[in-house]
């Protein structure tokens, strides 16, 4: 080894000058293209990688496509149906509710079927076209999915159906309780889309899941329309239905929570009639008239806008409007 080094060395030794520089600019020469090549080869993967970054960002549905290219795409499939189990669809979150109201509604229909002289539930007020009307305004004016405003508005003629009550009082109580969040609660523990509360009444829910059930907005929507009806029955007007709701019944007046509700009731009847209303719209309470009492309402005779086949008698509140008030 050297005996080989040294000989290259008097090899070099004895070389001209000019060749030895020659060969040294080659070997320079040879490293700089190498080094060119090499910043070139690092400029296009950027360029790349930010087009690509670029066209994910104006094409998401791109990164799928991409991923499913990438290697570890199999992994990832893998891990999916676990993540469908830990989520499941918003349908299926109500279930519970559901069944209990249809295995409610079957035995009331089975009683119906087997006591002819018992007196069932008018037809559902308003076509499909009105109820159509509804789920669009409320949903541009209080800013829900289109699809969620559905089937909250379908869960509410339901049940109006069922229990018979106007189904645009049901959906009023909504608009003011909690503006159609199914998840409210206010500071004294009224939860939902009609603010129940759940402590005070949680035997309505004892079919649903317990008081729990209370932020489901199927089993919400349908208790808190019976405690409605229950309270405008027993009070033997919607004003007086209105104020025990609200927690108000033993006191002068329920600072013009009737009178929003029943404001809200008249836009929407409104909006189901055709007629057109602002979405933005205020708040305004209807001008109150004169008390209007049902006659005998301790035997429970059908009380205003409960459903007798459409007829629905209108009533107003006093006093201006109040929104720190929760239902019971």
């Amino acid at each position: 080894m050297l005996d080989r080094m040294t000989k290259a060395m008097r090899k070099a030794a004895t070389q001209p000058p000019q060749r030895v520089i020659a060969q040294s600019a080659t070997t320079r020469s040879a490293a700089g293209h190498a080094a060119a090549t090499a910043r070139h080869a690092v400029m296009m993967l950027g360029l790349i990688a930010i087009a690509i970054v670029t066209t994910i960002f104006f094409k998401p549905e791109m990164a799928d496509k991409l991923q499913a290219l990438s290697p570890f795409s199999e992994a990832v499939a893998s891990t999916a149906p676990d993540a469908e189990l830990d989520m499941p669809p918003l349908a299926d979150l109500m279930g519970e509710a559901v069944a209990a109201a249809q295995k409610e509604a079957a035995a009331e229909s089975l009683v119906a079927a087997s006591a002819p002289a018992a007196v069932a539930p008018g037809p559902m007020i308003g076509s499909d076209l009105q109820q159509k009307r509804v789920t669009e305004w409320i949903s541009k004016r209080y800013r829900v999915a289109n699809d969620a405003t559905n089937m909250l508005v379908s869960a509410a003629y339901l049940t109006a159906q069922e229990i018979n009550l106007d189904p645009l009082l049901i959906l009023a109580v909504m608009a003011i309780e909690s503006r159609f969040n199914p998840f409210a609660e206010s500071p004294v523990g009224a939860q939902g889309l009609m603010q129940v509360m759940s402590k005070v009444h949680h035997d309505k829910f004892a079919e649903m899941g317990g008081a729990q059930a209370a932020l489901n907005p199927v089993a919400n929507i349908r208790v808190g329309s019976l405690i409605l009806k229950e309270y405008v029955t027993r009070g033997g007007s919607v004003e007086a239905g209105l104020k025990r709701y609200v927690g108000a019944a033993a006191m002068a007046d329920d600072a013009g929570y009737g009178a929003k509700v029943l404001g809200e009731y008249d836009r929407l009847k409104a909006v189901a009639n055709g007629k057109r209303v602002s979405v933005y719209a205020s708040m305004a309470s209807r001008a109150a008239p004169k008390p209007q009492v049902i006659p005998n309402a301790t035997e429970q005779k059908q009380p205003e806008m409960v459903s007798t086949g459409g007829a629905v008698e209108d009533l107003g509140k006093k006093e201006k409007l109040a929104d720190n008030l929760t239902a019971l």
